[in-house]
């Protein structure tokens, strides 16, 4: 019984894997199109780049979840070797037309990385991880892939992310919209479970605004995020539908009418002492 309930098990995490790979497959060629609150966290883990790894001549970067390859572009320009590295073959190849010859490139899996071990000075990853169920996995991985005193960055989502659509969402129907997200202190715990050292570690919230719930809503599908981790409710989503939930977000509006969607993010950087 327990090797079939394994299976099972096994089974259920490959499908979810699988479904989260095809719904950013689908978004890769217009991903880009909506990833203005993801350059923006981005940007901000660039950021905190340890200085003596930036000053490292020609130090070699493996970029996890890379997408269209936005920011293995941005190392490579700061001098960095990147392997831009994703789970999806559609985003692999939107960051090839990205970024040409100037990176390598990686099929693979956060939780299984197809490399050797002490192959890279840094692992960046930005807003990939929070897919994973398990964040000591992946980290692990990492820890495995990068040399002695190198550096993992990351940014994930936590609980209490999209509350607001949350909320709206909760005043039309009692079934899951959005996806959850781990707490700061499961967060710690996993990275404790990695047995890797935490350099820092920030929880902040962030902020994009939009004129229209709708607007929201289709960023969220141009970036694919519309995989739910909890068991969907099965049917369409009727336009009526999509009227009430404009009025229900309304209660948010701003005095600029603007509606806002609010994230919290990790940053983390950590040490493979």
């Amino acid at each position: 019984m327990l090797d079939k309930l394994s299976k099972l098990a096994f089974l259920s995490a490959n499908t979810n894997k699988q479904a989260i790979t095809n719904a950013f497959g689908r978004a890769a060629a217009n991903y880009d199109k909506s990833a203005a609150f993801q350059r923006q966290v981005g940007h901000q883990l660039l950021a905190l780049i340890p200085i003596q790894q930036v000053t490292h001549s020609k130090a070699s970067v493996i970029d996890i979840g890379c997408g269209t390859g936005y920011f293995s572009d941005e190392l490579q320009q700061q001098g960095f070797e990147v392997t831009a590295a994703d789970l999806s073959t559609q985003m692999l190849l939107q960051a090839q037309q990205r970024c040409g010859s100037h990176c390598q490139y990686l099929h693979t899996d956060a939780e299984n990385i197809v490399m050797a071990n002490d192959s890279y000075d840094i692992a960046f990853s930005n807003l990939a991880l929070q897919w994973c169920d398990d964040l000591s996995i992946p980290l692990r991985e990492l820890q495995r892939v990068v040399r002695s005193d190198g550096a993992i960055l990351f940014t994930t989502l936590v609980e209490g992310s999209l509350n607001e659509l949350k909320h709206a969402w909760s005043q039309i129907d009692d079934k899951p919209h959005v996806n959850g997200f781990k707490s700061l202190q499961r967060i710690k715990a996993e990275i404790a479970q990695s047995g890797l050292t935490i350099d820092s570690l920030e929880c902040k919230p962030i902020t994009v605004y939009y004129s229209t719930a709708m607007k929201l809503m289709k960023d969220l599908k141009g970036i694919g995020a519309t995989h739910l981790q909890q068991q969907r409710q099965s049917g369409l989503i009727g336009r009526q539908t999509f009227i009430e939930l404009e009025h229900a977000y309304d209660y948010f509006r701003l005095d600029n009418g603007l509606l806002p969607a609010t994230y919290q993010v990790c940053f983390g950087v950590l040490k493979n002492a």
